[in-house]
């Protein structure tokens, strides 16, 4: 990585792309094909999410040969394996020391905006630049949502947010209360569960799927059926489906299901929908058997269409099969009582809220999120990269980001090509060095 340590005021670049994850850092490895000046700005520390927002357990959910940055495709001994964190962290190393992208770390942009050249001025908290054109590659996770009853649960209840979890053994002794089952919710009230905690789980709607079905990884069936190939506009819930809940399953022990009804006969204790905490007492909605029915279909309606799958391309595989409730709840707890039951701790795991209230420029919906076409958004030089369903289910993940950030750079020769004269606003000689094939 070329890291800049001090930066000229208002110094110019062509491409000025915010945020140092994966999608920027992908960013920047095609720039810097097409010979455009660029920088990186990132508010931490260049793929920081991954090493400090992790649990100390975490691992894939997809196998392994799926990750394939640009350049990077993963080489290693277990290709349908799920890399643990740690490792991870070393694949992403290898692909910082690859590209070797102009980054400034620890600057936390505080403002984009635009002047009468159609320049943008980019403030931050290590200096102010401009720049002809702007990717924001931020990642679309940016506040926890953290429900405003939390200000009412004891002080001596230790709350944490999903992203703050690390392990059972730095939570307080006593139960656990994980508040939302989707990816992380499920995966941390399982670690909780495996290390012998007692878990109450407020499960919400998220669904899930199976991790092997007939023979093979779901993954693998679904990749030969070219879903992850689908772009959003083709997916039957269009730009909805970007509000969607990812599916939960792990790739812990060399990947599994994750069944919260085999978790219940176990003994961890689920409930509906969390809604409230009055009077000493959480109160849940009750919706638990719908939910954990709803997850079920989800599940086998995955199953039955590799099923059809299957039939239809006569392929040679183990026989169908439809799960089957191992448990049910026998009846809804609407209530259960803080000190009675223990819980010392809280996990939120409800999910996150995208905020872009630094960028001034009219492309948000009323819900915040930028209104865009594959990250090309109807004002000039402004892109997005790196969002959830930006294009393709892997827009957000190592799997799709590479081909997103592709069309991104074109877009911006594309662009460049078209109005000389609006986006090369940089010194002769950095407009030399712009050679877009």
């Amino acid at each position: 990585m070329s890291n800049i340590d001090s930066i000229q005021t208002a110094a110019h670049y062509s491409v000025i792309v915010i945020g140092g994850g994966q999608a920027g850092l992908s960013v920047s490895y095609f720039l810097q094909q097409a010979n455009i000046d660029h920088l990186v700005l990132e508010k931490h520390s260049v793929t920081h999410t991954w090493r400090t927002q992790r649990w100390d357990r975490f691992c894939l959910v997809t196998p392994n040969w799926q990750c394939a940055l640009p350049g990077h495709a993963y080489d290693g001994a277990d290709p349908h394996g799920f890399m643990k964190k740690d490792e991870i962290i070393a694949y992403l190393d290898a692909f910082i020391a690859k590209v070797n992208a102009p980054v400034l770390e620890g600057a936390a942009v505080t403002r984009v905006t635009r002047d009468a050249q159609a320049r943008y001025i980019v403030t931050s908290t290590r200096g102010t630049f401009t720049a002809d054109q702007i990717v924001v590659a931020s990642g679309g996770y940016h506040t926890p949502i953290v429900p405003r009853m939390a200000e009412r649960l004891p002080q001596s209840v230790v709350q944490v947010q999903s992203s703050e979890y690390r392990n059972a053994d730095a939570l307080p002794p006593g139960a656990v209360l994980v508040v939302g089952s989707g990816q992380s919710g499920a995966q941390i009230a399982e670690d909780l569960h495996l290390s012998g905690r007692k878990v109450h789980l407020a499960v919400g709607e998220a669904p899930r799927c199976a991790r092997f079905y007939r023979g093979r990884d779901v993954v693998d069936w679904l990749a030969d059926m070219r879903y992850y190939d689908m772009p959003v506009t083709d997916h039957p819930l269009r730009e909805g489906v970007r509000d969607n809940t990812n599916h939960y399953v792990t790739g812990r022990d060399g990947g599994r299901d994750i069944d919260l009804r085999r978790f219940a006969l176990e003994g961890m204790e689920l409930f509906g929908r969390l809604e409230d905490f009055r009077d000493g007492k959480l109160r849940f909605a009750p919706n638990l058997r719908a939910n954990l029915d709803d997850a079920d279909d989800t599940y086998n309606r995955i199953n039955a269409s590799i099923d059809g799958f299957i039939e239809k391309h006569g392929i040679d595989a183990p026989p169908a099969a439809r799960y089957e409730p191992l448990w049910q709840p026998s009846h809804e707890r609407a209530e259960l009582d803080l000190q009675a039951s223990g819980i010392a701790a809280v996990v939120w795991c409800i999910g996150f809220t995208p905020d872009f209230g630094w960028l001034d420029a009219p492309v948000f919906n009323g819900r915040g999120y930028p209104s865009h076409m594959r990250g090309v958004t109807a004002v000039p030089g402004l892109y997005f990269v790196g969002l959830p369903w930006l294009h393709t289910w892997g827009s957000g993940r190592f799997s799709g980001v590479a081909r997103d950030a592709q069309y991104i750079v074109d877009a911006i020769c594309a662009e460049r090509a078209s109005a000389p004269d609006r986006v090369l606003l940089a010194s002769p000689a950095s407009r030399a060095s712009i050679t877009c094939a």
